[in-house]
């Protein structure tokens, strides 16, 4: 049995398989940053599922593709973790990144790859390997475009009473806006970037209001610039795109890709289903 995983800050998506590729279960798990983590609450979120902890013991292979992954030190650290929980599996963890090339990018071919969703991410693939130019200093400095930059600005606008009134009046009715809750989510409870991103959907809902489409289009440009236009060769080769927020922005994501002269190419909302297909082709 395989177990192939793709993990954000919010969920992660499970899909085991055998040698043929025929699915055996599919489930979803709170997410396994490991940047926001500890070993504990990482294990907790995997015995809280029925189908991984009844078959761990079954999985001879897990593929991990994770946020926060992206240097050795993490994922050295979440390799020892599934390799006390998954006993008798292969351990293989990589940066989110790579399952959104792998689903999105047709074998050998150049590509721009970014990840747009609780988090935010981009890197070239020159058909064998990955290329980064900007290191991710995590969500608090970073994260251009991401859901829990969005919710960032949604709360600031609604404190700072920026929100027009009735989207405000939508807002307390949506979110729990107290003050106390939010600083307790923001400061005390785990992954404060997830709780943030949970505000992209109010974002995304009135995204044609004139309040959201100026923080769509701000932090749109300021992904192209700051991610996409490091690499020389964005306006030669395409450039998908994974995840929801560039999924459910995917109008306006291409009108600011065309104010660049950039080609915009494949545009997913998760990667795992294109998985399959790949670790079937490469068993």
């Amino acid at each position: 049995m395989k177990l192939l995983v793709d993990s954000g800050s919010t969920k992660a998506d499970w899909i085991s398989i055998d040698t043929n590729g025929k699915v055996l279960f599919t489930t979803q798990s709170l997410g396994l940053n490991p940047e926001v983590l500890t070993k504990e609450e990482i294990i907790a979120r995997l015995d809280d599922k029925f189908d991984i902890s009844h078959n761990k013991d079954k999985a001879a292979h897990l593929f991990f593709y994770g946020a926060g992954c992206g240097t050795d030190r993490m994922k050295n650290f979440l390799t020892d973790v599934f390799k006390d929980y998954f006993k008798n599996a292969s351990v293989n963890v990589y940066e989110d990144t790579y399952a959104a090339v792998f689903a999105t990018t047709p074998k050998n071919q150049e590509a721009i790859v970014c990840i747009l969703g609780t988090g935010s991410n981009c890197s070239y693939f020159d058909g064998h390997i990955l290329h980064q130019k900007v290191q991710s200093l995590g969500y608090i400095a970073m994260d251009d475009c991401s859901g829990n930059r969005f919710g960032r600005h949604l709360l600031r606008g609604y404190y700072f009473n920026k929100m027009p009134a009735n989207l405000a009046v939508e807002f307390e009715k949506e979110f729990d806006v107290e003050p106390d809750a939010v600083k307790e989510n923001l400061y005390k409870k785990p992954n404060p970037n997830a709780y943030l991103a949970t505000y992209a959907k109010f974002l995304i809902k009135h995204k044609n209001t004139e309040f959201c489409q100026k923080y769509i289009r701000e932090e749109l440009v300021a992904f192209v610039e700051n991610y996409i236009m490091q690499f020389e060769n964005c306006k030669e080769v395409p450039v998908h795109f994974v995840g929801s927020i560039a999924f459910y922005l995917k109008e306006e994501l291409e009108a600011v890709l065309n104010e660049y002269g950039i080609k915009i190419g494949n545009v997913l909302r998760r990667p795992i289903d294109g998985l399959i297909e790949f670790h079937v082709a490469n068993s």
